[in-house]
């Protein structure tokens, strides 16, 4: 058995190599995800924040119409708003 090879000295110190790297890289500051709001964002966000009371009336009212059956569908407006994603 030889117990100075030269060849293990060399694996010990790629070994080590890569454990610094690894402290290294634990030791560096994590970046953090960021999101900005753009004003337009801000502005739609404000917009509709305005408007909740009207819409939770209209809404209320379409869901007694759609209960009772009293909600109906012009056929014809819908056809024309698909008609362009056909052609």
């Amino acid at each position: 058995m030889k117990v100075n090879e030269p060849n293990r000295i060399g694996s010990i110190i790629a070994y080590q190599k890569q454990q610094e790297a690894r402290v290294q890289k634990s030791n560096q500051k994590k970046q953090r995800d960021e999101v900005s709001i753009s004003a337009e964002a801000q502005e739609m966000l404000t917009n509709s924040q305005q408007t909740d009371g009207s819409r939770e009336e209209k809404i209320e009212g379409l869901k007694k119409a759609v209960s009772t059956g009293a909600y109906h569908v012009d056929a014809g407006k819908i056809a024309e708003k698909i008609l362009p994603y056909l052609i």
